[in-house]
C-alpha cells in the first residue's frame, strides 16, 4: 500500500507524522493553531536549532512567530490551501522548510512543517503533503477533542470541590486520578470579576496572559460569564508559596493589560490552605473581597486584594447600613467638611492620612506633599475646630472608618454633603 493511503487510514497523529517524515525523507513537526507542539518525527538529530527548541518547550519560540506574522506567512497559511516554502532565517538558525495550513471543517487545527535544508521538496511531493492535510485536521482535531474531554472532567471535578459536593475524600481522589487532575496539597483562591459586563473581553485577555504565564503549571482556572477563578497550586512545604503565585499574577496581569484597563477587574485573593476541605472557604474569602470591592467601587483600588488584609473593610457596608437606617452621622466630620467647602482647606483629607499613618508626622506630610510645619498647622485647626482627641485609640479607630466609608462610597458622603 503507498504511503498516501496508509497516512489517510491512520488514526494516530504520531505514526501519521512518522509515515510523512519517511516518505519525504525529512524532519516533520505538527504543531496546533497556537503554535504549540503536538507531534514530531523520531530523527531529532536533523531538527534545525529552532525546530529543537520548540521540543523542548513544546512551543515555537515565540521571537519565530513574530518574524512569521511580520512577513506575513501566518496570514497566508490562512488563505492558502497549498503548501508554503518559507526562507531561511540564518540568524535565528531557522532552516529553510515547507508549511501547509491542516484545516478541519473550515477552521485551521493547526500546521505541518516540513524542514528542507539543502534538497528541496519535489511538485509531486508538495502536492502529497496538500492532499493528505485535510486528513492530518481532523486527526489535530481529535487530539483537541481528547483534551477538552479531559478538561471537563477536571472542571467539573473543581467546581464539585468549590461547592462541597463530595462525601469523602477518597471519593475526591478516585475521581481525580480518573481525571488526571493532581490535587494540591497548598492552595489559595482567586476570582478575577468584571466590574461591569461589557468589558467581557477582559477574561479573554485574562485567560491568554494565564496561559502564557511562567506559572501556568501551577495554575487550575474555571471560568464564568462575568468570573475567572483560580485555583492556585503551592509548594508542598512552602508557605504562603500560593499567596506569593497569586501576587505574582496579580502583577503581571496589571502590567500586561495596563492600569487603566487593569481595573476593570475587581480581585479577591482567597487565604492559603492546606486541607483540601478548605478550598471552598478560601473561594467564598475571595468572594467577600469581591464583594466588599464592589461596595466601594469609587475607589477600588485603595483596599486590599487579600482576604488576611481586609481588616476593617470587612464592616464597611454593615455599618453603612446602620448609619444610614438611623439617620446617623459624626458631627466632628460634618465640621470638617463644612469648614472644607466654605474656606477651601483639606482638613477631612488631612485627617484621613495622618489616621492611616497612625499619626506619623513625616510620613503624612510626605503623603500629603506639604510642609511638616503646614501639616501641625492643619492638626491644630482639626482640634480646634473639634472633639477629636489623637491619644483616644477608640475613637481614632471609629474616625478612620468613617472616613473610609465617607471616601470609598459615593452615596454615604452625598449624605453628609446634604446635612450641612
Amino acid at each position: 500500500m503507498e504511503a498516501k493511503q496508509l497516512i489517510l487510514q491512520v488514526e494516530d497523529i504520531h505514526k501519521a507524522t512518522e509515515l510523512i517524515s519517511s516518505k519525504l525523507r525529512k524532519p516533520v513537526i505538527i504543531e496546533n493553531k497556537n503554535f504549540e507542539l503536538i507531534s514530531y518525527s523520531s530523527s531529532i538529530d536533523e531538527f534545525d536549532q529552532t525546530q529543537q527548541k520548540t521540543i523542548l518547550s513544546k512551543k515555537c519560540p515565540i521571537f519565530i512567530i513574530d518574524r512569521l506574522k511580520k512577513e506575513g506567512i501566518v496570514q497566508r497559511l490562512e488563505s492558502h490551501p497549498d503548501p508554503i516554502r518559507v526562507h531561511p532565517i540564518e540568524e535565528l538558525g531557522f532552516h529553510q522548510r515547507v508549511v501547509v495550513a491542516a484545516k478541519h471543517l473550515g477552521h485551521t487545527m493547526g500546521y505541518i512543517w516540513v524542514q528542507e535544508s539543502d534538497h528541496l521538496l519535489k511538485d509531486e511531493e508538495l502536492s502529497f503533503l496538500e492532499e493528505i492535510t485535510p486528513h492530518l485536521g481532523k486527526l489535530i482535531y481529535d487530539v483537541y477533542e481528547r483534551i477538552n474531554a479531559k478538561e471537563g472532567k477536571r472542571e467539573e471535578l473543581l467546581w464539585k470541590l468549590l461547592h462541597h459536593e463530595y462525601g469523602s475524600e477518597s471519593q475526591v481522589r478516585h475521581d481525580a486520578s480518573l481525571a488526571k487532575l493532581t490535587l494540591p496539597e497548598r492552595f489559595s483562591v482567586v476570582v478575577f470579576s468584571l466590574a461591569t459586563p461589557q468589558h467581557k473581553y477582559m477574561l479573554d485577555y485574562l485567560e491568554k496572559t494565564i496561559y502564557q504565564s511562567s506559572s501556568k503549571k501551577q495554575i487550575h482556572y474555571l471560568k464564568t460569564e462575568f468570573q475567572m477563578i483560580l485555583v492556585l497550586y503551592g509548594e508542598t512545604g512552602e508557605e504562603f508559596s500560593s499567596r506569593n503565585l497569586a501576587r505574582e499574577i496579580i502583577e503581571e496581569v496589571k502590567n500586561e493589560a495596563g492600569e487603566d484597563p487593569f481595573y476593570n477587574f475587581l480581585i479577591g485573593v482567597g487565604k492559603e490552605y492546606t486541607t483540601l476541605d478548605y478550598l471552598r472557604k478560601s473561594f467564598l474569602e475571595a468572594l467577600e473581597v469581591i464583594e466588599i470591592a464592589n461596595f466601594i467601587t469609587p475607589r477600588p483600588e485603595s483596599m486590599p486584594r487579600e482576604f488576611t488584609k481586609l481588616g476593617i473593610y470587612r464592616y464597611l457596608a454593615t455599618l453603612y447600613e446602620k448609619n444610614s437606617s438611623e439617620d446617623y452621622y459624626s458631627d466632628d466630620l460634618l465640621t470638617l467638611i463644612q469648614n472644607d467647602t466654605e474656606k477651601q482647606t483639606d482638613l477631612l483629607r488631612t485627617l484621613e492620612v495622618y489616621l492611616a499613618n497612625n499619626g506619623k508626622g513625616k510620613q503624612t506630610a510626605n503623603q500629603l506633599f506639604i510642609h511638616p510645619n503646614t501639616l501641625n498647622y492643619r492638626i491644630k485647626k482639626i482640634q480646634e475646630l473639634t472633639t477629636i482627641d489623637f491619644n483616644d485609640f477608640n475613637m481614632k479607630t471609629y474616625l478612620y472608618t468613617e472616613l473610609l466609608l465617607l471616601n470609598n462610597v459615593e452615596a454615604y458622603y452625598q449624605r453628609y454633603r446634604d446635612a450641612l
